[in-house]
Parts: structure tokens; C-alpha cells; sequence
């Protein structure tokens, strides 16, 4: 039976994320190109940020402050990265469009630069599900599953496929919108993105508090809930200004 739990932790993080690249990134191959070369460049990013803490860890502290600072310089430097990937991205889109000219052919449609930002957003999406879930669940396949004192009524490995698939959900629209942002020179979306990491990322530390993930995971999926329905506004105004 745990066979079959790990098998449903794991399609709990990464489900949705595998229903959006079967039916629309693998058609393409220049977006699973996409998504692989982001998943990398965000591992990367989070490799190079444990090795910066470990020096740090474990806190003598058990308070929860110490752990803010943690999440604060992760995603400050995250969002610099995303600058950085959209610099990339702009570039290898004057690259393409000058190509389209020479051979007289249509430039990127409005579609095809938000379905490269989709395929962006997934693999930071799926980088932060492998680093923060999937890196867990072996055990999960054991003899029995695991509970901790802090939010005994739920498994640990529920717990963070739950809050992986939040994060999945919120990296993989964001990019979406932070890329018209960028695109638009429109602050409020600039600075939608990295508000809302920051504030999902904050979040989880309630989970420090006794039967805290009761009250963390429902306001993380408020913040990832947040996330589409911007996005969802934001693409449909460009659709039908376009």
C-alpha cells in the first residue's frame, strides 16, 4: 500500500504540472527545451543557495526569525535570477524574430511568448517540487508512513506534496506574469511576482506552530489561487488587446 502512497504523493506535486507538458509544452520542442534549461538553471540556483546556509544550519535557535532571513536572501535572490532569465529570454526573442524576417516568415505571436513564459514558470516549478518533495518521499515507499509532532493529523509527505503543488502552481504562472510585466514596463506586475513568493514563502513558517499546517497550507493555496486569477486577468486583457 505505501507503494501506491508514494505514487500518489508524488503525482499530488507533480500532477497537474505533467498534465500541462503532456498537452501543450511536449508538442513543442523548443518548450521542453525551455523547460529543461529553466528546471536546471533554478536547481542550480537552489544548490548554490543551500551551500551559502549550510554553513549556517542548524539554528541553536528554535525560533522561527532566523529561518525568515533564510527565506528573505533565497528569494531576493531568486527574483534577480528571474531578471536575469528574462534578459536571456529577450535576447533569444530579438534572435528569433530577426531569423522570421530574413526568411519571411511571421514573427512570435502574443501566444507563443506567453507559452514560452508557461514553460519557463513550469521548470522553476518542477526544480523547486524536486528539491522540496520528490527529494523526500523515498521513505515514503516504506513499510510506513511519517508524522511529526507538529502537525500530527496529517503525513509529512501529504504535507509537503501539498505545499509543493502550491508552489508548483504559483512559480508556473508567475513567470507568465512577471514576463508581460517586464514586456509591458507595467510595475504592478513587476512587483506582484516577487510580493507573492515572498509572502508564500513566509507562510510556511507557520507550519513551526503547533497543528500550524492546518492554517499555513489553506493560506499558501490562497496565495497560489492569488496567482491564477491575476495571470488569468492579465492574459485575458492582452488576448483581446491584441
Amino acid at each position: 500500500m505505501t507503494v501506491e502512497a508514494g505514487i500518489g504523493y508524488a503525482l499530488i506535486a507533480l500532477g497537474p504540472s505533467l498534465c500541462i507538458f503532456a498537452s501543450l509544452i511536449s508538442k513543442k520542442p523548443f518548450l521542453v527545451l525551455t523547460v529543461l534549461s529553466s528546471a536546471l538553471l533554478w536547481l542550480i540556483s537552489l544548490i548554490v543557495l543551500s551551500g551559502l546556509w549550510r554553513a549556517f544550519l542548524p539554528f541553536k535557535s528554535s525560533a522561527w526569525w532566523p529561518y525568515s532571513l533564510v527565506i528573505i536572501t533565497s528569494v531576493g535572490f531568486q527574483e534577480g535570477l528571474r531578471i536575469f532569465f528574462w534578459r536571456v529570454y529577450k535576447r533569444m526573442e530579438d534572435i528569433l524574430d530577426a531569423f522570421a524576417d530574413r526568411v519571411s516568415k511571421p514573427r512570435l505571436f502574443l501566444t507563443d511568448k506567453m507559452q514560452i513564459a508557461l514553460a519557463g514558470g513550469l521548470g522553476h516549478g518542477v526544480a523547486h517540487a524536486v528539491f522540496f518533495c520528490l527529494s523526500l518521499l523515498t521513505p515514503a515507499f516504506g513499510p510506513a508512513t511519517f508524522y511529526i509532532d507538529r502537525c500530527s493529523r496529517m503525513p509529512f509527505f501529504l504535507i509537503s506534496a501539498m505545499i509543493a503543488l502550491a508552489f508548483v502552481t504559483i512559480h508556473t504562472f508567475s513567470m507568465v506574469i512577471a514576463f508581460n510585466g517586464y514586456a509591458e514596463g507595467k510595475r504592478t506586475d513587476q512587483v506582484f511576482v516577487p510580493a507573492v513568493h515572498l509572502v508564500a514563502s513566509l507562510l510556511t513558517l507557520v507550519n513551526f506552530a503547533s497543528e500550524g499546517c492546518l492554517v499555513g497550507i489553506p493560506l499558501l493555496y490562497g496565495m497560489a489561487a492569488l496567482t491564477l486569477v491575476h495571470c488569468g486577468k492579465m492574459v485575458w486583457r492582452r488576448l483581446k488587446e491584441n
